[in-house]
C-alpha cells in the first residue's frame, strides 16, 4: 500500500457548542477518489477546509506531504485583481504547467476566458473556479459541490475528466449519479467522527444502515447489562459489595456510557400541507413562442399539464427552462400563442437563488412571516419551535439569524416554509442544491406523493429518474434553438428515447443514401476533396499528444524498472501484481494515444493537401 499524501488525526474542534468534529480521520492515498458524505452540518466543508490548510483545528494532527500540490474548490470564488476569466484561470498554474489546459478546461465549461469576471453569473463564477483548480493536475484536488449551477452536459462531461485524472480527489456532492460515477471510496461524517468504506458511494447507503442496525444492537445489549448489574446490585450478598467495588465502577461507566450515547440524527419529518384541489386542467399552452432579439427561447410549444402531473425542465445553461418555465406559470407573456391556467390554483416556489431570504432575518421570523410564536400547518396551530425540530433544526436555533446557516441548512430551511403553506401548484427550480442525501429523499417522497401539481428544473438526473412522469429537454442539446420536446417518464427514459429516434434517423438516413447511390451516376475519382480545417479541439490533441505520449513511455519505464526486480514479487506480491495492472493500464493508453495521434495527422495532412 502506498504511504498516504493526506492524512489527518483525531481531528477535533468546536465553534463553542457541541463538538462539531471529535475525534475524526481521514486518509488520502495516490490514486484515491473519495466521496465524503454526511447530513447537513455534520462537518463535511469544515474537515475539507483543515484537509486545505485553510482552517486549524483545536486539537489532532494534520500531514501534508511536502512536494504534494493542493487545490480547493472555493464555494465563492475571488476574482479581484483579475480583468479576464482566462487571466484568473491561468494564475493557478504552476511554472511546469500545461498553459494549454487551461483554454482546453474553458473551452469545455463553456467560457471563452475573455469574459470580465465582475459580470459572472453564478454558474459562470463555478465553471471559472473549475477551470483553475483542475488545470495544474494537482496530487490532491479538493471540490466542495463542483457540480451546483452546472448543467447536465457539463456535469457529464466532469465525471469523464474526475475519473481520468491524475489528481488524488476528495469530493462533496449532493448529486448521487456523479458519486457513484467517480468515487472508489467513501468516507462517512457522523456525530463528528469518520468511518471509511473502500468502496465507491454506490455501495453507501446499504453499509451505512447495518453500521446503523449494528449500532443499535449493542446500545440494545448496554442497557440489559446494565439491567443485570444493577440486579446485583440490589440482590447481591452484602458481604461481598466490599470486594466488589470495581464491579461498581464498571457499572457507573456503563451508565454514563449509555446516557452519553448520541444517536444517529434524526430524519426530516414532513409533508406538504394540503389545499383545495386544483382543476382537472392544470395549464394550457398553445404555440407559445419567445424571442429576444434575434435568438429564439422558446419556438412554437403546446403541452397540457394536468392535475398530478410531475414535470422536469432540463437543459443546458441558457437554453431557456427559467424562460419557459415563467411562461408556462404566467409570470412571463409569451409573444404569441395562448396560455390558460386552470381554476383554484395554488401556488407554492422554491426559487434556485434564494432570493427569498433574507440574512438577517432570524428563523422563527422566517417561518412565521413575523406572525408570533405560531404557524398554521394543515389546519394545526404548531409552535414554530416544535414544527423547526421536524427539519432537524434545535429550538435554540430560533433567534439566530439565517446568515449562521449553512447552505444545506437555508434550503432545509425554504423547504420548512414552502411545505407549511397549503399549494396545489409546486414549481421547484434547482430544488436539490445543498440539500444532503437524508433530505434529498424526503423530498422525492414529497413530490412523488404529492397530492397536486409539480413543475421541476433540475439538473439531478437521479432525482429526475424517481419523481418525474415527463421530462422537457431541448431537441437539439447541443446547440439548442428554441424547439423543445416532452418525453414520457425520467431522465434515463428521455435518453433511451433519444437513443431510439437517433436510430431511426440513421436507418433512414442510410436507406436514403443507397437509393441515391443506386440512381445517380457514379461520381469521379478524381473530383477534389472540400477543404476544411482541424477544430481546436484536434489542433490541441495534435499538439499535446506527443507530451503525453513521452509522459506515458517515462511511467511504463518506471514501471518497468521496478518490475526488473527478480526479489520484488517474493518480498511484496501485493505491490508487484499492482504495478502489472498499472503497467497493463499504461500501455492501454499509450497505444490509444498513438492511435489518435496517427488518425489526426494523416487528417491534418489530407486537410493541407
Amino acid at each position: 500500500m502506498a504511504p498516504p499524501i493526506l492524512k489527518l488525526d483525531d481531528i477535533h474542534l468546536s465553534f463553542g457548542g457541541a463538538p462539531l468534529l471529535d475525534g475524526a480521520n481521514f486518509q488520502l492515498e495516490p490514486g484515491d477518489r473519495v466521496c465524503l458524505v454526511g447530513r447537513n452540518g455534520s462537518g463535511k466543508s469544515t474537515l475539507m477546509k483543515i484537509a486545505a490548510g485553510m482552517v486549524e483545528p483545536q486539537s489532532g494532527e494534520v500531514f501534508r506531504h511536502p512536494s504534494a500540490t493542493v487545490r480547493y474548490l472555493h464555494q465563492a470564488p475571488d476574482f479581484e485583481g483579475y480583468s479576464t476569466v482566462q487571466a484568473y484561470a491561468e494564475a493557478g498554474l504552476g511554472p511546469s504547467d500545461d498553459p494549454y489546459r487551461v483554454a482546453y478546461l474553458l473551452e469545455h465549461l463553456g467560457l471563452s476566458g475573455e469574459e470580465d469576471p465582475k459580470n459572472l453569473s453564478g454558474g459562470e463564477a463555478r465553471r471559472a473556479a473549475l477551470a483553475r483548480v483542475m488545470a495544474p493536475e494537482p496530487d490532491i484536488l479538493l471540490l466542495d459541490e463542483p457540480t451546483n449551477h452546472l448543467d447536465l452536459p457539463t456535469i457529464e462531461w466532469l465525471e469523464g475528466e474526475l475519473q481520468k485524472t491524475r489528481s488524488s480527489l476528495v469530493l462533496i456532492s449532493h448529486d448521487r449519479r456523479f458519486l457513484e460515477k467517480v468515487s472508489t471510496a467513501t468516507v462517512w461524517l457522523d456525530r463528528g467522527q469518520s468511518r471509511r468504506l473502500d468502496r465507491g458511494f454506490a455501495h453507501f447507503e446499504a453499509w451505512r444502515d447495518q453500521v446503523l442496525e449494528a449500532e443499535e444492537l449493542e446500545q440494545h445489549k448496554l442497557g440489559k447489562a446494565i439491567e443485570r448489574e444493577e440486579h446485583w446490585l440490589r440482590y447481591g450478598v452484602t458481604a461481598r459489595r466490599k470486594r466488589n467495588m470495581r464491579r461498581l465502577g464498571e457499572l457507573q461507566q456503563m451508565r454514563a456510557d449509555y446516557r452519553g450515547h448520541k444517536g444517529p440524527q434524526g430524519t426530516v419529518q414532513a409533508s406538504a400541507a394540503d389545499a383545495r384541489e386544483s382543476g382537472k386542467l392544470v395549464i394550457e399552452a398553445d404555440k407559445i413562442t419567445k424571442t429576444y432579439g434575434e435568438r429564439t427561447i422558446v419556438a412554437p410549444f403546446s403541452i397540457r399539464v394536468h392535475r398530478g402531473d410531475c414535470i422536469g425542465l432540463v437543459g443546458p445553461n441558457g437554453a431557456g427552462k427559467t424562460t419557459l418555465l415563467k411562461m408556462l406559470t404566467s409570470q412571463l407573456e409569451p409573444d404569441s400563442g395562448t396560455i390558460r391556467l386552470g381554476t383554484n390554483l395554488d401556488i407554492a416556489t422554491l426559487d434556485q437563488k434564494r432570493e427569498d431570504l433574507n440574512l438577517d432575518d432570524t428563523l422563527a421570523h422566517y417561518l412565521t412571516d413575523g406572525r408570533g410564536e405560531n404557524l398554521l400547518v394543515n389546519g394545526e396551530q404548531r409552535h414554530v419551535t416544535g414544527y423547526m425540530k421536524d427539519f432537524l433544526f434545535q429550538p435554540e436555533q430560533a433567534r439566530t439569524p439565517i446568515s449562521s446557516l449553512s447552505g444545506g441548512e437555508r434550503a432545509r430551511l425554504m423547504l420548512a416554509r414552502i411545505l407549511a403553506r397549503p399549494s396545489n401548484l409546486l414549481i421547484l427550480d434547482e430544488p436539490t442544491n445543498d440539500l444532503d442525501i437524508e433530505t434529498l429523499d424526503l423530498l422525492q417522497e414529497l413530490v412523488s406523493g404529492y397530492a397536486g401539481t409539480v413543475i421541476l428544473v433540475s439538473h439531478d438526473r437521479d432525482f429526475l429518474d424517481r419523481t418525474v412522469t415527463s421530462t422537457i429537454a431541448p431537441a437539439d442539446p447541443e446547440s439548442p434553438d428554441g424547439r423543445w420536446i416532452e418525453y414520457a417518464g425520467g431522465y434515463s427514459d428521455m435518453l433511451a428515447q433519444r437513443r431510439g429516434a437517433a436510430e431511426e434517423r440513421r436507418k433512414a438516413e442510410k436507406a436514403e443514401k443507397a437509393k441515391a447511390a443506386d440512381s445517380a451516376p457514379a461520381a469521379s475519382a478524381d473530383g477534389a476533396k472540400s477543404k476544411g480545417k482541424l477544430s481546436y479541439k484536434q489542433k490541441f490533441a495534435l499538439e499535446n499528444l506527443p507530451k503525453e505520449m513521452a509522459k506515458s513511455e517515462a511511467e511504463i519505464a518506471k514501471r518497468e524498472e521496478r518490475m526488473a526486480d527478480p526479489n520484488l514479487f517474493s518480498k511484496d506480491p501485493a505491490a508487484f501484481n499492482k504495478l502489472a495492472a498499472e503497467l497493463e493500464k499504461l500501455r492501454d493508453d499509450l497505444t490509444r494515444m498513438e492511435e489518435e495521434w496517427l488518425e489526426l495527422e494523416m487528417l491534418r495532412e489530407e486537410l493541407e493537401g
